[in-house]
């Protein structure tokens, strides 16, 4: 069951099991209560950035935490469709699901990257593990995609056999069949 499962493939669904519902809980929260939300644990650090050394306050605070929260909810929804092209084995095999993995990747890393050095700069450790802990996730699924190649397809003899007039039982003998790419 699991022959044609690629490493890439494992590891996108297994981020994607702990981002879905992790960054959907924080994106909700923020479009539901956008300043409460965005002074929970992980988005306090892009919060405090904003109040402290942007002196954002009111209806910027807000429109940057609905941004936030719409790159969130951005990451969530390609992590999403790369679980559903996964599932059809076609489209898992030949590497088609990876492109929604990547860009889910590139999302990811670089509101990761973003938080984290705004947790740096305003001195909240908490909130810095945790960044550079999904960052280093993101990062490391990243070089497995790029570095794992799709399996390719088999090639094939362009030398097809012809078929035979003779009678249904009688089969022609093993050297007269064509050669296979395969069989050299």
């Amino acid at each position: 069951m699991f022959g044609n499962w690629r490493i890439g493939s494992v590891n996108g669904a297994l981020l994607a099991a702990y981002f879905i519902p992790a960054w959907a809980m924080v994106a909700f929260n923020i479009i539901v209560a956008p300043v409460h939300g965005l002074y929970e644990r992980p988005s306090v650090a892009v919060a405090l950035f904003l109040s402290d050394h942007l002196q954002m306050a009111g209806m910027d605070t807000v429109r940057a935490a609905w941004l936030l929260a719409l790159g969130r909810l951005t990451v969530v929804a390609f992590f999403a469709i790369f679980l559903v092209l996964l599932s059809v084995p076609r489209i898992r095999k030949n590497g088609g699901c990876d492109e929604a993995l990547g860009i889910a990747l590139a999302i990811g890393s670089l509101i990761s990257f973003a938080s984290m050095v705004m947790a740096s700069k305003v001195g909240e450790m908490a909130a810095l593990r945790l960044h550079a802990t999904e960052l280093l996730l993101l990062l490391g699924a990243a070089i497995v995609v790029v570095i794992e190649k799709p399996a390719a397809a088999p090639k094939t003899s362009e030398i097809a056999a012809t078929p035979s007039l003779e009678p249904l039982g009688l089969e022609p003998l093993g050297l007269e069949q064509a050669e296979l790419l395969h069989n050299r």
